[in-house]
């Protein structure tokens, strides 16, 4: 990973947890302070939740690598803006449920030195609102052993609408 694009992660990773951390409070009348990130073998960011250290894994959901590159910035080609305007014109319950399912069994099987591990996914596509996240939810299969005490989900990149998967 270039150095570019290991700031960018950090940064996004950042962004999320203080979005999450901010709707957290407001919400559960819990403070929640002072985000650092972490090595590897750890979760990607730490925290206080009140008095206690909170480690929290980070992971933003997109419809498609495509729709990635479009939301990180990056140049797309004549057939890839085409491929975006498909799929903002398709049905996309199946999409939704397979890319939400795709990375909870990928962050379900990793290993955290952690004591208290949180999943934070944050919602990076511009397709998928949290009325299409609602109707998912009775959907998703959450992998047997997975390492996190809760699971949430920020349905807006920018806003605060959290819904608890776990």
């Amino acid at each position: 990973m270039t150095r570019h694009s290991e700031q960018e992660k950090l940064q996004l990773e950042h962004d999320a947890a203080k979005l999450f951390l901010r709707c957290y409070e407001q919400q559960f009348e819990i403070p929640m302070r002072h985000i650092w990130h972490n090595a590897p073998n750890k979760p990607d960011i730490s925290c206080y939740q009140g008095k206690q250290q909170l480690d929290i894994e980070v992971a933003h959901l997109y419809a498609s690598e495509t729709e990635a590159m479009a939301v990180l910035g990056r140049p797309l080609s004549i057939s890839m803006q085409r491929d975006l305007a498909d799929m903002a014109m398709q049905p996309s319950e199946q999409r939704l449920h397979c890319a939400l399912q795709r990375l909870l069994e990928q962050k379900g099987k990793k290993y955290y030195q952690s004591e208290q591990t949180w999943l934070l996914i944050r919602n990076a596509s511009t397709i998928w609102h949290k009325a299409d996240f609602e109707a998912e939810l009775k959907n998703i299969r959450l992998p047997v052993n997975h390492p996190f005490e809760q699971i949430w989900l920020l349905c807006d990149f920018y806003r605060g609408e959290l819904l608890q998967l776990l």
